[in-house]
């Protein structure tokens, strides 16, 4: 009696590469849009010439290993880091920090370990914090948002990015820098002498983390991750905000709702610790993980020297993903537990 050919039971959708990378380039839509009302013209530039580099460096690379251009382009995962790249970037970024970041991302951080799905690190995470060791002023040269300062126009963006030396234009620190430098204010009357913050935590930053909160929704609603990493990661966040909340001293560290809308928290939780390559992969795996994340975020912002932490946590962690993945491995289907019967 002949046998029936067939396989090993697979799971088959619509998921590819390239349907993947469009929506999660569509869920950044949301925040482009409030960085762009309250920031101006910055980050919309820093992501279009991002994108232009980063198709170049790609195509560049594929070149180099005799690899199909045309193919490999079309999954849209260079555009991906791009995008995640200007927006983690300072809008009105000049164009040779750009160029240098999106090289540090595509070339040394994906093309080096052999492309998508053989980098350990996060490639976007990679290239910003090459930045900010190597150029901490330009990186921290944070634009006034809107109501604090006023907004350059298109042309004066044009020219901060490209013809930076013409171009003086006013910077202001961020939220979680204010917080972290200050030792002689309550929370409270820090709050009145910065025009910066807001009700929560500071002008532009918590509707872009709102935003971006929406834009991680959306990506749940399309199963394109679990939920499990991005809540765990906000859940440990707050516990630790929670924990170590003094009720607003001089040396307060800042309530939860102000870590959860500052910086680039809702960001990292749904754009940068679900990246399915350098991530955890079962499912306590990605509990742990971004818990872990969560934790060294509230550390390194409120004891470390690098006030937005998420890019540090992610890297680390990264790092630790196949070690985690190692000890929490589900138990193969059809296999019983150590000691648990015949």
């Amino acid at each position: 009696m002949a046998l029936m050919r067939i396989t090993s039971p697979h799971a088959h959708g619509p998921q590819k590469t390239s349907w993947v990378m469009q929506q999660v380039l569509l869920a950044t839509v949301p925040g482009l849009i409030v960085l762009t009302h309250f920031f101006g013209f910055g980050t919309l530039i820093n992501v279009l010439w991002a994108s232009i580099l980063a198709l170049a460096f790609e195509a560049l690379a594929l070149k180099l290993r005799k690899r199909p251009i045309g193919f490999y382009l079309g999954d849209y995962s260079a555009l991906v880091t791009a995008v995640l790249l200007g927006i983690a970037l300072p809008p009105y970024s000049p164009w040779w920090l750009i160029t240098v970041g999106m090289a540090s991302s595509i070339l040394l951080a994906k093309h080096l370990y052999g492309g998508l799905g053989y980098n350990p690190f996060n490639p976007a995470m990679v290239g910003y914090v090459v930045l900010l060791i190597s150029f901490p002023v330009q990186m921290t040269s944070w634009a006034p948002p809107r109501g604090a300062g006023e907004l350059p126009g298109l042309m004066e963006a044009l020219q901060a990015c490209f013809t930076p030396g013409n171009y003086d234009g006013v910077t202001m620190a961020t939220p979680l820098d204010v917080l972290k430098q200050n030792n002689s204010l309550l929370v409270e009357d820090l709050w009145q002498a910065n025009p910066q913050f807001g009700r929560w935590a500071g002008v532009g930053w918590e509707w872009a983390n709102i935003a971006f909160l929406a834009g991680g929704l959306w990506l749940l609603y399309q199963r394109i991750f679990t939920w499990h990493a991005p809540v765990a990661m906000l859940a440990t966040l707050t516990l630790m905000a929670a924990l170590f909340y003094d009720g607003g001293s001089s040396a307060s560290g800042g309530s939860p709702l102000f870590h959860l809308l500052s910086g680039a928290t809702m960001f990292g939780a749904f754009f940068i610790v679900t990246d399915p390559v350098s991530s955890a992969v079962s499912v306590r795996g990605r509990l742990i993980y971004g818990a872990l994340i969560g934790i060294l975020i509230y550390l390194i912002r409120v004891f470390g020297n690098y006030p937005d932490a998420v890019a540090f946590a992610v890297l680390i962690m990264n790092l630790a993903a196949p070690f985690i993945d190692q000890y929490t491995q589900p138990r193969t289907y059809g296999h019983v537990k150590s000691g648990g019967g015949d």
